[in-house]
Parts: C-alpha cells; structure tokens; sequence
C-alpha cells in the first residue's frame, strides 16, 4: 500500500548532512512495512534488518562498547554480507528493546556520516525514558495511521485520491457525494493499515471488526509492559473514557471511577506516551511563540485513529452509518477526530486548540494552525457562518489573523468580509499540508 510517508523517507536519504532516522509512531501504523518497502525500492533491495525483538543475542554486539566501526564489522559477519556507507540501507527494528542500540546511533552518525540508517520500534519512547538520547545527532519523523487519501488509494480510488490531494476547490454535486460515500467508510474502517487491507480485499464489516477487535486486543497486552507504573485496570478505564470523550475537555477525575487523580493522570500519560491518543493543548492567546500560551489546565484528546474510536464505542453501523450528516455522526466527534488525524497526517505534529480564558465563557475554536508567522483557527461545524460564535468572538479578538477555515458538508466558498473559507471535511489534509511552517 502506498504511503505518503515514502516522500519523505526519499527526501531523507538524499539529504545532505543526513543524520540516522528515527522513526517513531503507535504499535501496527505501518513502519516495519513502509522501511522495509523504502529500502526494496529505492536502495535496489540492499537493506539489512535487524529486528532486536527477533535477535535478542545480537544485543551483546552493542554491549563492549558504542564504537560503529566495530559494530558495523560484527553486524556484517552476523548477516553475512558487506555493509556499504551510501548503497545499503540499515533498519534497526524494534529499537526499544536494546536501548544500547538507541545510543550508538550518535556514534553512527559521527563516524558513519554516509551510512543509511532507520530506526523504529513499538513504545519507543518509553525505552529513551531511561538513557541519555542522542539529541542533536538523530533526526525524527512522525509516523501516523493511514489518512484518508492513503485509503483511497488502498482502495484503488485513485482519480479520487488525487482530486482531495489537491488544493480545496469546488466539486459538482455528484462527485461531492461519490467522495462523501468513501469518506463514510472511512469513518469506520480508519487508517490502521491491516484494516485497511482486510476491507479493501472483503469489503466486509464482520471481518473489518474482528481486525478492530485484535488490534484493540494488542493494545492491552503492552498495558503489562507499564503496567508496573500504574493500575492496569485504570489504564483500560482511561483508554475507553477517552474514546467516549475525544474533542471535548479532559478532567482526570472523570476518566475512572475509584482511582487518586495522582493514578488517572498517570495513566493517561502513559498511554498518550503509548500513542493510543494525541494530547491538544488549549491556548487562551493566538501569538507567538504558540506553545508559550498553553494552559496547563485545559486540553483536549484525540484517539489513534478514527476507524478504532468508533470500534471502541460501539458505533452501529445500522443507526449511525445511514445518517446524512456525516458532521452529526457521534455528536460530531468523529468530523472533529477526522479533521484532527487529517492535520496530524500532514506535518502538523503538534496540535492546539483556542479556549477564551474569561469567567463564564465557554468560547473554542477546535484547532490552530501556524504557518510561518500566521495563525489560522480552524471550525468542524455542520451550521452556516450565522452560528460560528465562538469563531467570530476569535477573529475580533485577535484582528491580525487573515485567515480562518470552517470544515463541514457545505461546498466550498469563501466569506472575504470575514476572512473565512469554508471547505468540504475531505479537503482537510490538503489544506493543512499547504498551510504548515515550511
């Protein structure tokens, strides 16, 4: 299945000054299978795995020291082949479970400057908790479910695909309603690349759920890798509660019954450092730099992925599938997740959302974009511009934006007077990709 991460894998490897990837992202988003495809295709199929999960005996090779001239020569008679510094592409799967291996990525750098080398692994950030990460000698690139133009693609819609790629422009009525008919699906089956797969070669619901039902499955099984840390029971009653609560503020106390707020956080912490969700933080002032206004008391969450959300709450097919709105399904929670996955996909790693901090006020804006030195507030609504308060009251605060997006069923169009473009839900990623910080 192609994946848009692969632009930036090649940007990578011809970059120069390259140092080693580490690429970092949820349990089964599809790294192992996006490297390993990278390295067939564009290192003419010379890349080398070493999965530290699989060959656990090969952790001793970076236990004498970090020295990558003597860990290169050992690997090489190990895999029985020559390691070659700008022909061979070097995969370290599963780092996490050889933090030695995590530390020498520094040295590879400074002593294997043109060597290719990645890195992934399952809750790695869990493991460079405990050592001295290598900043500054390692690049890092996010890696997230499959977006909505990667499903289309899967699904071998591509005319489609490439039209939501594009620039959001207005699109005849028929073709509105063909995209909004995929995007619907892809409510459901969401991005996690196995379900992706499984629908597009069943186009089966049952089969679909019985994938959402293992991936889930999978979740809880690492919940014993942390669980020393926390009660594993609140970790499944944070997960669940979250699911139940995305696009809406957080309270720690109301995430798990009969848990010290001092757990629940934890818990919460633990699995957001999992990536089962993505924390978005509010910001009561739109200026720079924008994580300096961040209110350590409110933010928001977003789960992995759309099609698990809906999986984990129970979503009915029969009742919510035949809803015209796609904005109304699960109160509007699942436009909000879409829109939130969609700009994530994009580039745009760290999400904010706009809270006015005045006493008895209830004003949001769902997101914040930064491009360059511009901000853009971003809506998920269903209604007309009428009953876009809380946009109206942000725009008349802060007089220095230019632009703001609604994302809804409405077709495209623009209020210039009131500097709001209102774009269709499956513009999202192509609209977030263009305004990020380059």
């Amino acid at each position: 299945m192609k994946r848009i991460i692969t632009k930036q894998l090649i940007e990578w490897k011809n970059e120069a000054g390259r140092k080693p990837l580490i690429l970092r992202g949820a349990r089964q988003v599809g790294k192992s299978y996006s490297v390993t495809d990278f390295g067939k295709k564009y290192f003419a199929g010379n890349i080398l795995i070493v999965n530290f999960e699989k060959q656990t005996d090969w952790h001793k090779i970076f236990e004498l020291n970090l020295d990558a001239v003597r860990i290169i020569s050992e690997l090489e008679v190990v895999l029985n082949t020559t390691i070659q510094q700008g022909k061979t592409l070097l995969f370290f799967d599963e780092i996490q479970e050889c933090p030695n291996a995590i530390l020498s990525l520094r040295y590879f750098y400074e002593q294997l400057p043109e060597l290719h080398i990645i890195a992934a692994g399952s809750l790695l950030d869990f493991a460079v908790e405990d050592i001295s990460f290598p900043v500054g000698r390692v690049q890092l690139l996010n890696m997230y479910p499959m977006n909505f133009y990667e499903f289309l693609l899967a699904n071998e819609k591509h005319i489609l695909a490439n039209l939501i790629a594009d620039e959001p422009h207005e699109v005849s009525e028929i073709i509105d309603s063909t995209i909004k008919q995929e995007l619907r699906k892809y409510f459901y089956v969401g991005g996690m690349p196995e379900c992706v797969k499984t629908f597009a070669e069943t186009q089966s619901y049952i089969k679909l759920s019985q994938v959402q039902d293992n991936l889930i499955e999978s979740f809880k099984q690492d919940f014993s890798k942390y669980a020393s840390r926390t009660d594993k029971n609140c970790l499944l009653s944070v997960l669940k509660s979250v699911a139940q609560k995305t696009g809406e503020q957080i309270k720690y106390t109301a995430l798990a019954e009969g848990f010290t707020n001092p757990t629940i956080k934890k818990s919460y912490d633990l699995l957001e450092t999992a990536k089962l969700f993505h924390k978005i933080q509010a910001v009561s002032n739109i200026g720079f730099p924008l994580g300096a206004n961040v209110s350590g008391r409110k933010f928001k969450s977003l789960m992995l992925d759309i099609g698990l959300l809906a999986h984990l709450n129970g979503l009915s097919l029969s009742e919510e599938y035949l809803k015209n709105d796609l904005s109304s399904l699960f109160r509007g929670k699942m436009a909000e997740q879409f829109v939130g996955q969609e700009l994530l996909s994009s580039g745009q790693n760290q999400l904010y959302y706009w809270a006015r901090d005045a006493k008895n006020s209830n004003a949001e804006i769902d997101f914040i974009l930064q491009k360059n030195n511009q901000f853009i507030p971003v809506e998920v609504k269903s209604g007309p511009a009428g009953k876009l308060k809380s946009l109206h009251l942000c725009l008349e605060i802060h007089p220095t934006i230019k632009n703001a997006a609604v994302f809804s069923e409405a077709v495209f169009g623009k209020m210039n007077v009131q500097k709001i473009n209102f774009i269709p839900l499956y513009f999202a990623y192509s609209y977030a990709a263009k305004n990020k910080t380059n």
